[in-house]
């Protein structure tokens, strides 16, 4: 049987009420009194709406939970009520998770992003001593987060599985630590952590969960001859309960019992087998059709690295060949010779160009050269917007179109 420490709610006698907060009080206490599902208290900031909220739990003496709509104001208000209620048990219960990214897949680049997170294990203690305090006393007052609307398991298999032990009362030591495993307890011989139990001879020590401080239980025989409380630094014993009850590590365990009658259904069903041939039969044609989608997929993906190595290899060879002619319609036409020819065939090569990204020529004084990609569009390879092909053959990039020229 779980150890229960009921005590009444008692407010600080630091405060009091003052002002409307008296009629705020009886006015709220009737209504629920009444039966009222619903009841909206109004006040501006510093009104003392926190402390009136107090007062209706001192005075109906029921658990309470309070839902804020983010941790920052839920810790706020933790605090406020461990203000209020000193005495009491006031619990703060939050998601957990300091970081969480979920699966994700993006088609576009073929990634697959797997699900991560973060547990803050300093918040999750303090979910695990809200869920312990809700089952050991009735005056609690728990602040959360929407995080506490979220399943956490069967309450009453969690509480199933509370091992309570007290002083004088016979314990057999290994199915004690038979008990702690099923509980989702970790043996261990080195340092305790939340969670973890070690045994030292007839001494058990556990780690609970929701608690700093460790557990040691103190055998002579199968009889339980002393418990205490120590500090885990200091080795100071903080007390010595004639009874304590120690929660399961998890909020998500199940009996051993229910776990083996689920198996014996499930062996003994006749068409088990046949379903489970099914199920077999289904996952493999869907991993042979995802295997035939990454090939084809991977294929695909070849080829168009392939056609356009090749498209860069052919564009880079066909600039290089229009800047060597360049140079040499520069020097023949400043000697008087004719270089008609050398001009078609550079225009050729520039319609070669053409023909693998869309490009404008522009001729300039000097036998300069100006290569735009249509529309200002990124050229192969990473190459600029604007190529600049100057006199002495020189192909210069340019980061956008030069001064005085204008694109249509």
């Amino acid at each position: 049987m779980i150890v229960r420490y009921d005590s009444p709610f008692q407010i600080s006698g630091d405060f009091t009420p003052k002002g409307d907060q008296e009629a705020a009080i009886a006015s709220l206490c009737d209504g629920l009194e009444s039966g009222y599902r619903f009841q909206t208290l109004l006040g501006a900031t510093g009104t003392g709406k926190t402390y009136t909220m107090a007062s209706v739990i001192q005075q109906m003496q029921r658990p309470a939970l309070i839902i804020a709509h983010n941790k920052t104001l839920a810790a706020q208000l933790c605090q406020e009520f461990r203000a209020f209620f000193p005495e009491n048990s006031v619990q703060y219960f939050i998601s957990y998770y300091d970081y969480y990214q979920p699966e994700a897949y993006v088609p576009s680049s073929d990634l697959y992003i797997e699900k991560d997170s973060s547990v803050n294990e300093e918040i999750e203690r303090l979910r695990h001593s809200a869920t312990q305090s809700l089952l050991e006393r009735r005056d609690i007052v728990v602040v959360a987060s929407v995080s506490c609307i979220y399943g956490l398991g069967s309450p009453d298999v969690y509480a199933d599985n509370v091992v309570t032990f007290e002083t004088g009362t016979t314990f057999d030591l290994d199915d004690v630590l038979e008990q702690l495993i099923r509980m989702q307890f970790t043996r261990t011989t080195m340092l305790l952590e939340r969670g973890s139990f070690r045994v030292q001879g007839d001494t058990l020590e556990i780690q609970p969960k929701d608690e700093e401080i460790v557990t040691r239980i103190e055998f002579f025989g199968d009889q339980i001859e002393r418990i205490r409380l120590i500090d885990p630094l200091t080795k100071e014993v903080l007390d010595e309960p004639l009874r304590c009850s120690v929660f399961p590590a998890t909020h998500y365990v199940t009996p051993f019992d229910r776990l083996e009658a689920a198996l014996t259904t499930a062996a003994a069903t006749p068409q088990s087998e046949a379903h489970l041939a099914i199920v077999l039969d289904s996952a493999q044609a869907l991993a042979g059709g995802l295997r035939q989608v990454s090939d084809q997929i991977q294929q695909a993906r070849q080829q168009a690295d392939s056609q356009i190595g090749s498209q860069v290899a052919e564009f880079n060879d066909a600039l290089s060949r229009v800047a060597e002619l360049n140079r040499t319609i520069v020097r023949m036409a400043a000697q008087g010779q004719d270089v008609s020819g050398l001009v078609d065939q550079r225009q050729a090569l520039v319609d070669q160009i053409a023909g693998i990204v869309p490009l404008r020529e522009i001729q300039r004084e000097g036998g300069q050269i100006v290569l735009y990609s249509a529309g200002g569009a990124t050229l192969l390879d990473g190459q600029p917007a604007v190529l600049s092909i100057q006199p002495t053959g020189v192909i210069r990039a340019e980061s956008g179109p030069l001064p005085g020229l204008m694109l249509n």
